[in-house]
């Protein structure tokens, strides 16, 4: 069933792609360059992501799979005792895992700018805030492809090519739609 659509799914890509330029620039490859472009590029598609969240289609909105304290509490329960219900959306903690993405992605590139700033150019404090929203990013991409291998294989379905083809299996049981 079509459950990702055509914008979440070039937001997702893009981002992956405008935060894996931006890191890979700083790693001395002769492309540094290429920081600046794609910090700005990164903010550019969590702005426009957050814009999808309330305009686009059923599953891309946030008030779809942005679930309160009790449900993303009792989620994460259910699934250490092995016993969480598929969504066919995003999962309680995957919602708030965007948020939480979207968020660092955000702060990252709105520090990275301010710091070209004439205000706040040279400010050290600044500059370590930006390095540590840019490991706290890194960090948190870890934990979210960990949770997308965790949930493909408790729910036998690939997220990754579901983020590619837009299509996961149809509910069952007791999934959540």
């Amino acid at each position: 069933m079509k459950v990702w659509d055509h914008g979440v799914r070039w937001l997702h890509w893009s981002l992956v792609m405008a935060v894996s330029i931006a890191w890979l620039s700083t790693l001395g490859l002769g492309i540094v360059s290429l920081h600046e472009p794609a910090g700005y590029a990164a903010f550019g598609v969590v702005a426009a992501r957050l814009l999808w969240g309330f305009v686009g289609g059923h599953y891309a909105r946030l008030s779809q799979f942005v679930r309160g304290p009790s449900t993303t509490l009792r989620y994460a329960r259910a699934l250490t005792h092995r016993q969480e219900p598929r969504y066919i959306g995003h999962n309680p903690l995957g919602g708030w895992m965007v948020l939480a993405l979207l968020a660092c992605v955000a702060g990252t590139a709105f520090t990275g700018w301010l710091y070209t700033t004439d205000m706040f150019w040279g400010m050290a404090w600044l500059d370590q805030t930006h390095n540590f929203l840019a490991w706290t990013l890194l960090v948190l991409i870890a934990l979210h492809l960990v949770g997308v291998v965790l949930t493909s294989t408790r729910h036998r379905e690939n997220l990754a090519l579901a983020m590619i083809s837009g299509q996961k299996k149809p509910a069952q049981g007791n999934d959540v739609a």
